[in-house]
């Protein structure tokens, strides 16, 4: 399939995330392969012999060839896929550059709706948790496909918060999250990685499967501002007055440190981390995600 190149900067001229998501069904996520990545998260168990009646598409044909004998990949879970998107909607979400089209929060709405639908379509549940420091909003996960539109009706409702405590939603999602599934988590992660690791291990202890999409501004990355600058202060954090070309590198220094203690404690933890920037192609980004993913179980 070709893709259309679903760019932010076309989804910022059209008014509200239903129209966004819209836009992101029709353009790109409608045209792929009616589940083109069915059980994208559940983790390979075992071999067991075909019998007759069995689905095809669980065929491990490797092993056929080298065999002659046909044998199906079982999975840890065969039943439904239960996916629990996972939304933060702290003041920080709320930044968004000059050379950005939408912000961090509006960017993470659009993703999460595609991936909603894209579950949905899959015949698979979904639900949703907004936080800031507390959980604002919490939707019990369903398959049928007019949830959809509850799901978008939350993330539109979000009123950003001013601070954010990841680290803490984590553990008690992670208690109230009682069938297991995979957890989708689209924040920037301003919080203290030690705090988040733990939260993050607390959902693998319960054998969550776990993603991170690291959402952060093209300016937050590579800090293109010139001339002294007074930077606002989000999560009630004060104004400062600067010189970026002095603090710079000091401050990319700083912020790819935390992205490294980031990723580590996600690889320690078998979690999957991706960074995604608010300029890039939602349908980049998607690809990325959700092929890389089901490489991975083939």
């Amino acid at each position: 399939m070709e893709s259309k190149s679903i760019d932010p900067r076309t989804l910022a001229k059209l008014k509200g995330l239903r129209l966004r998501a819209r836009h992101i069904v029709e353009g790109y996520v409608a045209g792929l392969h009616k589940s083109p990545y069915h059980g994208f998260s559940i983790e390979f168990a075992e071999h067991r012999e075909y019998a007759p009646g069995d689905d095809l598409r669980y065929v491990d044909w490797k092993v056929f060839g080298r065999t002659d004998k046909v044998y199906l990949k079982q999975y840890e879970d065969e039943t439904n896929l239960l996916c629990y998107l996972v939304l933060d909607v702290s003041e920080s979400m709320t930044y968004k550059s000059a050379a950005a089209p939408l912000s961090k929060l509006e960017y993470a709405q659009s993703l999460a709706a595609a991936l909603g639908w894209l579950v949905l379509q899959q015949q698979d549940a979904v639900g949703l948790a907004t936080f800031d420091s507390q959980l604002r909003a919490m939707i019990r996960p369903a398959g049928n496909p007019s949830h959809l539109e509850q799901l978008l009706h939350a993330m539109e409702a979000a009123v950003p918060g001013k601070k954010t405590a990841a680290g803490p939603i984590f553990h008690e999602l992670a208690a109230r999250l009682t069938k297991r599934g995979i957890v989708v988590i689209l924040s920037d992660f301003f919080d203290d990685v030690a705090s988040l690791a733990a939260g993050l291990k607390h959902f693998r202890h319960r054998r969550h499967d776990v993603v991170l999409l690291h959402v952060l501004d093209p300016a937050e990355l590579d800090f293109p501002f010139q001339g002294p600058t007074e930077f606002k202060g989000l999560e009630e954090f004060p104004e400062v007055q600067a010189d970026p070309l002095v603090i710079r590198r000091a401050y990319q220094r700083e912020l790819e440190s935390f992205r490294q203690s980031l990723q580590q404690a996600c690889r320690s933890e078998r979690i999957d981390y991706y960074l995604v920037r608010t300029d890039q192609p939602l349908d980049a980004v998607l690809l990325n995600v959700l092929g890389s993913r089901q490489r991975s179980v083939q």
